[in-house]
């Protein structure tokens, strides 16, 4: 099955037509490459070496940095573009977004991506049925997508936009079964494993039209916010609760 990828138009509306310095936070999956292939300079930052070392291995026009999202070695307002595709929800929100923040330059951006499958298809629908019947939790679409009403709470992303487009991934048979035994059929025995493995097979059947495969279906949001520096030079509100000591001598 082809890897979810970025489309220009979603990399454009993000990112921007012009050459920009982007940040992309977290090297797994094709975004940073997609975003590469549009004329930015890009940067990739993992807290995993190994990971980031095999993506700058097979694209060296990409750069990389080993550092935690949260605490990240740049000075500030270094990058125009900061992207986090499919996993702001991975991240401590109250660090994160502060470091996002200082790192971007003045009208930079915060861009966030959650790619999920869209199961109001109807065999999608029947997929979803067939594998739920051997592993009831699985395909159930936690994606993290509940993490961008972060964003648009923050002070330091006042505005958020957002935009959707439908992305179509072929499948298969062999691919369709493979994602559903990936779901968590470890927990199956053999009879299940196999059971499983012949319901969606069955769905697949029912469902494409040979030769061509099927198209499983997603739905790429993206969210675009411009950063707000006044909220990191906002001074301390004065408070009279603090504990005042004093320390003058002693009389006697």
């Amino acid at each position: 099955m082809a890897r979810p990828f970025l489309p220009e138009s979603a990399v454009t509306w993000l990112v921007g037509s012009e050459p920009k310095r982007v940040l992309v936070v977290g090297a797994a999956g094709p975004y940073a490459t997609a975003i590469r292939e549009q004329g930015h300079a890009v940067l990739v930052l993992d807290r995993d070496p190994d990971l980031l070392g095999r993506l700058i291995g097979s694209r060296p026009d990409l750069g990389g940095v080993v550092a935690q999202a949260e605490s990240m070695p740049f000075d500030a307002q270094q990058f125009d573009r900061v992207v986090c595709p499919q996993n702001l929800h991975t991240f401590a929100p109250g660090l994160v977004l502060a470091e996002i923040a200082r790192v971007l330059a003045p009208g930079g951006r915060l861009c966030l991506t959650y790619l999920t499958r869209d199961d109001s298809v109807p065999w999608v629908k029947r997929l979803v049925g067939a594998v739920q019947t051997y592993l009831p939790t699985a395909m159930r679409g936690a994606y993290g997508e509940e993490s961008v009403r972060l964003v648009e709470d923050s002070d330091y992303f006042p505005v958020v936009e957002t935009h959707t487009n439908r992305v179509w991934i072929p499948c298969s048979r062999a691919n369709l079964v493979d994602m559903a035994l990936a779901a968590g059929a470890g927990a199956l025995d053999d009879a299940g494993r196999t059971a499983l493995a012949g319901a969606v097979g069955a769905v697949y059947d029912a469902s494409a039209r040979p030769p061509e495969p099927l198209q499983l279906p997603y739905r790429l949001a993206c969210w675009r916010a411009t950063v707000d520096h006044s909220e990191l030079s906002r001074p301390l509100p004065e408070t009279d609760d603090a504990l005042h000591i004093s320390l003058s001598a002693p009389t006697n």
